[in-house]
């Protein structure tokens, strides 16, 4: 049986030709997947009965199953999705008062092998890669499920998207062409995986690139990133250096702050001199609790005067808008935990 979601347009001509049906019905389907996020076939009524019934004969919408749902006083939906391997993964739908749009936050792993200290998506450890038709799954669930269409996507959820790069990029293109997504609403986080920040710079992706550098300099962030140790900040200044270059684009640099340990005067003066010279804009998020750590969210006096800091050396900065934490969907805070599944080695 074949999903029909994840599928593009030659694709889908493939498929009605197969049917011995035109191309047009092809462009039928297609839009109903992606402009219209129907749940069944039978939902495509400009197609014939006779035709429907054939197209169920070999093919579904999905096999994509909501195992739970959770909505925020804020507005803020978290969905966790389950795959016909039984690996689940959580996906959040964002709204804010005062704009139109709508963010999903997606997932491009199962689990994490970063394992950040902060982060509960890392505690559950990595288990795999999603592909590209499942990570386009978690989007036109939100759109189904709600009715609404999604205008934003950023990958900030559980995984390291650019250790399952190939995959986020297929996706990317899918939102881009299919989704009809502006790409510079289209967002790729990481922790800073050298070699690949290096590979988008080649390639000239004109997406969003955001960095997850959470510390002033290697000491405090070799505590909470592990990841600091393999791609140390002295190198990664380097990569960020030469994608400003090569793609002409500004990065979204991610600062958690913590309590009295990145959070001070001097942590915000050796933040502004190791961003000097790298086109970037920040983006200052209060801890969010999760469990097993001893960190602390600052008070919103030590927020705003690290704010004014940095907006003090020539940046842009702003302090992200909470959304969801009551349901543990605010940043690292997901992990999916009603599902639990052996763990395996990523590719780096």
């Amino acid at each position: 049986m074949i999903n029909l979601a994840g599928l593009n347009l030659n694709e889908l001509e493939d498929l009605t030709s197969e049917l011995g049906a035109s191309k047009f019905r092809a462009r039928q389907i297609h839009n109903w997947i992606y402009l219209k996020s129907v749940k069944s076939i039978d939902e495509m009524t400009d197609l014939s009965k006779k035709f429907r019934d054939e197209l169920k004969k070999v093919a579904r919408v999905t096999d994509v199953k909501i195992k739970v749902k959770q909505i925020s006083s804020d507005g803020t939906i978290k969905y966790l999705l389950e795959y016909p391997d039984g690996q689940c993964v959580e996906t959040v739908l964002m709204r804010f008062d005062n704009r139109a749009n709508l963010t999903a936050c997606i997932s491009s792993q199962v689990g994490c092998a970063v394992d950040c200290s902060f982060c509960a998506t890392g505690k559950r450890g990595f288990i795999r890669n999603i592909n590209y038709k499942e990570i386009i799954e978690q989007v036109l669930t939100i759109q189904r499920d709600t009715g609404l269409k999604v205008t934003n996507i950023v990958f900030m959820g559980q995984g390291e998207p650019l250790l399952n790069l190939d995959n986020v990029l297929k996706a990317m293109k899918i939102f881009n062409e299919d989704f009809q997504i502006g790409i510079r609403r289209l967002t790729i986080s990481t922790s800073g995986i050298i070699p690949q920040i290096n590979k988008l710079a080649d390639l000239g992706i004109h997406s969003t690139l955001a960095l997850s550098l959470h510390a002033p300099n290697h000491e405090i962030r070799s505590k909470l990133m592990k990841i600091e140790n393999k791609y140390p900040m002295n190198e990664l200044h380097k990569a960020l250096k030469n994608y400003n270059d090569k793609t002409g684009h500004r990065i979204t640099v991610e600062y958690l702050l913590i309590k009295d340990l990145n959070d001070t005067v001097q942590s915000a003066k050796e933040l502004a001199q190791y961003l000097k010279d790298i086109k970037c804009n920040i983006n200052l998020i209060p801890y969010n609790p999760t469990e097993k750590n001893d960190y602390q969210r600052p008070s919103n006096k030590s927020i705003m005067r690290f704010k004014y800091l940095m907006e003090h050396s020539g940046k842009k900065v702003t302090v992200r808008l909470e959304r969801g934490a009551d349901i543990d969907a605010a940043c690292g805070q997901l992990r999916g935990k009603v599902c639990t599944a052996k763990k395996t080695t990523p590719q780096e």
